[in-house]
C-alpha cells in the first residue's frame, strides 16, 4: 500500500495498522521465542512501519523520537502534532 501516493489520514492509518501487527507479534513471540515463521513476519512488518514512519515524517513531520530529525536545532516540540486539525 506505501506504493500509492496517500493522504496524511491514510498513512496515519496505514502506520496504526503494521504496528498494530508489530505490537501483536511480540506478544506471540513472548512465548513462542523460536517460532521462525512469525520471527520473518515481525521483521517485514517492522520494516514496513519503518517505512511508513520515515515517509509520514518526510511529509509531515515526525511521529516518533526516531523518526525526527536532529540538525543544528531541535525542531520536535514545534512540528505540528498528528491530532491537530482532526487527523486522528
Amino acid at each position: 500500500m506505501m506504493n500509492q501516493q496517500m493522504s496524511q489520514k491514510q498513512l496515519l492509518q496505514w502506520i496504526n495498522m503494521v504496528s498494530f501487527a508489530v505490537n501483536d507479534i511480540t506478544l506471540y513471540l513472548d512465548t513462542h521465542p523460536d517460532d521462525e515463521e512469525a520471527l520473518n513476519y515481525l521483521k517485514h512488518y517492522k520494516e514496513l512501519r519503518k517505512q511508513g514512519l520515515r515517509a509520514y515524517a518526510d511529509q509531515y513531520g515526525p511521529l516518533t523520537i526516531d523518526s525526527a530529525k536532529v540538525g543544528d536545532h531541535w525542531d520536535w516540540a514545534t512540528q505540528p502534532w498528528p491530532w491537530e486539525g482532526g487527523m486522528c
